[in-house]
């Protein structure tokens, strides 16, 4: 019996394990941060529950820009109900190729890798919701589709439960 619930606990742990960034180093187009993340971005998104219900749509216009290997992401949100917000990254590409990310609103410092077309990074974040903030983990995934496009998939999640999903499509200005 107890054979059995190491396996079934073991089985259930590994399968939370989730995929690789690895798992997408064949993949392109080749991402590259900075030449990604430079000039005007425009992105469109959404906040859905964890039941699927879409709660919150938004649009954010980044502005970014790069000094040697750090990069400044300037995001501006403009949510459906007319609600602003803005959240400004200092991004740097550390030794290892890994990349750290910084925000007033992030707890500690975002890690994040990339390979080929992917970006995973994992972050806490206070997110203010009715007058109370609360520290909410994200599992954020991106993948360049093209030179110009990008897709992020964020889950959110307290406590190790899931709170709802973030989808973004991300478009540069010419």
């Amino acid at each position: 019996m107890k054979r059995l619930l190491v396996m079934l606990i073991a089985c259930f742990l590994l399968g939370c394990a989730g995929v690789d960034v690895n798992h997408y180093a064949r993949q392109g187009p080749t991402l590259d941060l900075p030449s990604y993340f430079n000039g005007t971005i425009d992105a469109w998104g959404v906040f859905q529950k964890r039941n699927g219900e879409v709660a919150r749509r938004f649009k954010v216009e980044m502005r970014c820009s790069w000094v040697g290997d750090t990069g400044t992401l300037d995001e501006r949100f403009v949510y459906d109900d007319g609600e602003t917000q803005r959240r400004v990254w200092t991004l740097t590409r550390q030794a290892d190729g890994s990349w750290q990310g910084r925000a007033d609103d992030v707890l500690g410092v975002a890690v994040g890798r990339v390979a080929g077309n992917a970006l995973h990074w994992r972050y806490t974040i206070k997110l203010p919701v009715d007058g109370t903030v609360y520290e909410v983990a994200f599992d954020d995934w991106m993948w360049l589709l093209d030179e110009q496009t990008m897709f992020n998939r964020s889950t959110m999640s307290k406590f190790g439960v899931n709170l709802g999903e973030v989808s973004l499509f991300f478009r540069k200005r010419s």
